[in-house]
């Protein structure tokens, strides 16, 4: 039986989302605030608190501050018209990216926001003065994080060391899924974002299939999920 989903890679690190990702429609749902710089017709009963006997074509004035989506900011910026401004959400503001160069491990990046990487990255979008620096803080946010957890499994998983040479650039995550062997690592993957949780299951499985392997557990050859569902297609279309 085939699965009812099959994931779809999240577009939200270059520079447009993948809208058959679920992850990235859930991102692209994210608030970010705004400023007017042009009136904005009809827009004004959807927006604005409706008082008694309000106009319903209402216009957006010039100079309101709110929050729009991410996929409304992004189809309403021009540089050229300048309809609206973006201002920066605190998270990746001058004080929290001091906090992040400081020590970007204590931070809980799920509850600063679950997409924490990919929205950041949207961000570069809007062409704003502090472009340069948000991108260098998101490198290097990733980087701090990934380094002390690769540095904790070479640690714990000292044993073997073609285990780390099989998984490579994953080495921060091999920690964290060795650890469910030997502790709970609920409290570790709950501060973590989407983009790095998706690390962790990756690292995960492939310390599972080492394991799996060094056992001789794994000396059967499988055809992959793809050669699989191709056969399968191609068998339904000789039925028909």
């Amino acid at each position: 039986m085939s699965e009812a989903y099959f994931p779809v890679e999240s577009g939200a690190l270059g520079p447009e989302e993948n809208f058959l990702s679920l992850d990235d429609i859930l991102m692209s749902q994210e608030k970010l605030p705004v400023r007017v710089e042009k009136p904005m017709p009809h827009l004004g009963a959807f927006f604005l608190e409706r008082g008694a006997g309000a106009d319903s074509d209402q216009a957006l004035p010039q100079g309101t501050k709110l929050e729009f989506p991410l996929w409304l900011a992004k189809g309403l910026f021009d540089n050229k018209w300048r309809i609206l401004s973006v201002e920066l959400p605190k998270m990746y503001q001058e004080g929290w990216r001091t906090v992040f160069s400081a020590d970007a491990n204590v931070v809980d990046l799920h509850k600063m926001g679950p997409h924490f990487y990919g929205f950041g990255s949207q961000l570069l979008h809007f062409n704003h003065p502090e472009n340069t620096s948000i991108s260098q803080s998101l490198l290097q946010t990733f980087i701090g994080r990934f380094r002390r957890i690769m540095d904790s499994s070479q640690n714990s998983y000292n044993e073997d060391t073609s285990a780390m040479t099989f998984i490579g650039r994953f080495r921060r995550i091999m920690d964290s899924s060795q650890n469910s062997y030997n502790e709970d690592t609920s409290a570790m993957v709950a501060r973590l974002d989407e983009t790095e949780r998706g690390l962790f299951q990756i690292g995960q499985k492939g310390l599972n299939d080492f394991q799996s392997w060094e056992k001789g557990q794994a000396s059967q050859i499988t055809a992959s999920s793809l050669v699989q569902n191709y056969k399968k297609r191609k068998f339904t279309n000789m039925e028909d």
